[in-house]
């Protein structure tokens, strides 16, 4: 699987037209939705239909994630037990707030036969999922992202939906050092006015420089910036190999300092450099590089 997640669209699992579009799609990943986008009439057949999506591995490198309901609803263990074996690369668990809803989820995922190698992606919508956020992350080593999901948590708060998001800053620090703290991976909400691109950059900017690794999207048109948002700019590749040639200098003299355009240079920003150039090939990929053209 691609390293990077820069963009991670959701697609109702109802929508035929929808999972067979994502094939050419330039999103690094995509989230099948058995939850919210889905009406409960069409539960079972949009289930059907994200199984048979993601067992087609029609998608190239691109990770592959169903979100399923909710073990506390009518459709969540069957949820489970289909996408134990559908080949997804994870499950998506709707509106964690404690260590218990991950060790249920993947007590029965494992009845199911689910293999080792199929992650769990938990995501955070609530005040208690937002304070339990350091437990979540540090539940079980297959938890590999945290998702933010902003649309339900600012419902929750009573608060008011920004253009700057200020009423969420304390829930997204909280999230990114809770991801960090335990080697994880997190990605930013959803921004739900398609019309206003202005702020849906501004938000992937915001995201990007809190510390994020990219955003869930809901439109397709949202890929293009979300991608260049969270990649790496051609200054910063440039910048990253110079980092890594001064300090490499340095150390093979004997420092473990170096100075770059008047600033210092050490082994952790040596170590940033090399994040940044490994999300750079990523990005480049020939499977990455296919998909940015389709």
């Amino acid at each position: 699987m691609s390293a990077s997640r820069r963009s991670v669209l959701f697609m109702p699992a109802s929508n035929a037209r929808a999972l067979d579009k994502a094939r050419t799609l330039p999103a690094d990943g995509f989230i099948f939705d058995l939850e919210d986008a889905v009406a409960p009439e069409a539960k079972g057949t949009a289930r059907d239909m994200a199984v048979a999506a993601a067992r087609s591995r029609g998608y190239g490198r691109r990770e592959v994630v169903i979100r399923a309901n909710g073990l506390d609803t009518p459709w969540g263990l069957d949820d489970l037990d289909a996408i134990a074996t559908s080949g997804a690369a994870a499950v998506l668990l709707p509106k964690v707030e404690s260590p218990a809803a991950i060790a249920a989820a993947l007590t029965a995922l494992t009845a199911r036969g689910a293999p080792e190698a199929m992650a769990v992606w938990c995501m955070l919508e609530t005040p208690r999922g937002i304070l339990a956020a350091e437990s979540i992350a540090g539940a079980n080593p297959r938890v590999a992202v945290l998702v933010m999901g902003t649309s339900d948590l600012t419902a929750e708060l009573g608060a008011r939906a920004t253009p700057d998001r200020r009423p969420l800053a304390a829930s997204l620090g909280l999230s990114v050092l809770a991801a960090r703290a335990h080697g994880k991976a997190i990605l930013d909400g959803v921004h739900l006015d398609l019309d206003d691109e202005e702020g849906f950059l501004l938000a992937c900017r915001q995201a990007r420089d809190m510390g994020l690794d990219g955003k869930t999207l809901i439109h397709p048109k949202q890929i293009a910036g979300a991608n260049a948002a969270f990649a790496p700019s051609a200054d910063e590749i440039a910048r990253a190999r110079r980092v890594i040639d001064a300090h490499a200098a340095a150390v093979a003299q004997g420092r473990g300092v170096a100075v770059l355009d008047g600033r210092l240079v050490e082994n952790l920003h040596a170590a940033e450099a090399r994040r940044v150039l490994a999300v750079a090939d990523a990005v480049a990929s020939p499977d990455a590089v296919a998909a940015n053209d389709a």
